[in-house]
């Protein structure tokens, strides 16, 4: 759990704290997640207001897990912005509430984090993937299987350039234009 004690008390009163914990439990599903034991620092503002405990900071950890699109192991770094108003314990139901002069932190934090994941993450923004055939990953492809044609009947087109526009512009010759102009 990641309590803090609320140590402020009058309107306008303020306390900053800088925290380095481990994370609790394995945050996330999916491809990737922050395992649990993961370093978490924490930058945390504790600003009394006259309904609560106002809570602002930024949480920064690592992810790890595994790219969409060709499998290879990840680990980035993530960091995340919060705010929430902690209330005063009331006739209301709310989400967030001081509890015994304390603050927990844990939901409101795992919940930005988690909430920033990426939904497919990958390894570089131009990965490739796998090679349907072979398996190996497209990014690192010695590119043979692109210069085999996959159907035979399809070899004729290998001799085109694949890119006709990188070549120069076909015109008609210059003789004709010429002669053109000439006889009018």
């Amino acid at each position: 759990m990641l309590h803090v004690r609320d140590i402020v008390h009058h309107p306008g009163e303020m306390r900053e704290f800088e925290l380095d914990l481990d994370t609790p439990e394995k945050w996330g599903e999916g491809l990737v997640s922050i395992p649990a034991g993961e370093p978490l620092d924490l930058d945390v503002r504790l600003e009394s207001v006259h309904e609560g405990i106002l809570v602002t900071g930024t949480a920064d950890t690592r992810l790890t897990g595994v790219c969409g699109r060709c499998l290879q192991d990840i680990a980035e770094p993530v960091e995340v912005e919060f705010q929430e108003l902690f209330t005063y314990p009331g006739n209301e139901a709310v989400d967030f509430e001081v509890q015994d002069d304390y603050v927990d932190l844990e939901t409101l934090i795992r919940d930005a984090i988690v909430l920033s994941l990426p939904f497919q993450p990958v390894c570089q923004p131009d990965c490739l993937g796998l090679d349907p055939e072979t398996g190996e990953r497209l990014t690192e492809s010695t590119g043979e299987s692109e210069r085999t044609p996959v159907d035979p009947r399809w070899a004729a087109l290998q001799q085109y350039p694949s890119d006709p526009d990188g070549e120069a512009p076909r015109s008609a010759t210059p003789e004709s234009e010429d002669t053109v102009t000439e006889k009018s």
